[in-house]
């Protein structure tokens, strides 16, 4: 009997594990130095509804004007598929403002949520600023077996992609 309730009593005390889980948070960040003073940068970014004033990957963009918690945006990606975003926090004397997708498309893009933080600070010289994009987001099919076209790897490629192909546009736009 002392030997069947040790047994039942380890069985109860050891670990359970299991294959399953769900996803886990991925990060991006990109950074980019532009031959241009931080005001200049930051006037063509500030406002956000206007991305596809400087991003290449985005066709259009329109919105509510609202640069203050819970304006919104709506982008219309180069393949067609729209994203509508909303702004948590805006900062003109920091020059920054953080986002996030309201409403997913993983059609469109291959995530299923995200929270994204873009800043201008000052670069080697007063000539210069850094650019910075950076986001928390998660692949787009949050389930445990995601097809590869929405898993963690595509999640992670996407948003470095939209985020270097957009600093780069920016870039281009700032210096010529």
């Amino acid at each position: 009997m002392i030997r069947f309730s040790l047994l039942l009593l380890s069985f109860l005390l050891a670990p359970v594990t299991s294959d399953a889980h769900g996803p886990t948070p991925q990060k991006a960040k990109e950074s980019i130095t532009i031959n241009a003073t931080v005001d200049t940068v930051w006037n063509e970014i500030k406002q956000f509804d206007a991305i596809a004033s400087w991003h290449p990957d985005v066709k259009a963009s329109s919105g509510d004007s609202k640069n203050a918690s819970d304006g919104v945006r709506t982008i219309t990606l180069k393949n067609g598929g729209q994203l509508v975003d909303s702004l948590d926090y805006y900062s003109d004397k920091d020059h920054e403002y953080n986002y996030r997708l309201k409403t997913e498309n993983i059609t469109a893009f291959p995530v299923s949520s995200y929270t994204t933080n873009i800043q201008v600070t000052a670069g080697g010289d007063a000539q210069t600023s850094v650019v910075t994009l950076k986001s928390r987001f998660y692949r787009g099919d949050t389930g445990n077996t995601p097809p590869e076209s929405l898993n963690d790897a595509a999640a992670v490629a996407a948003m470095n992609a939209f985020f270097k192909n957009g600093l780069m546009g920016l870039k281009q736009q700032m210096e010529k």
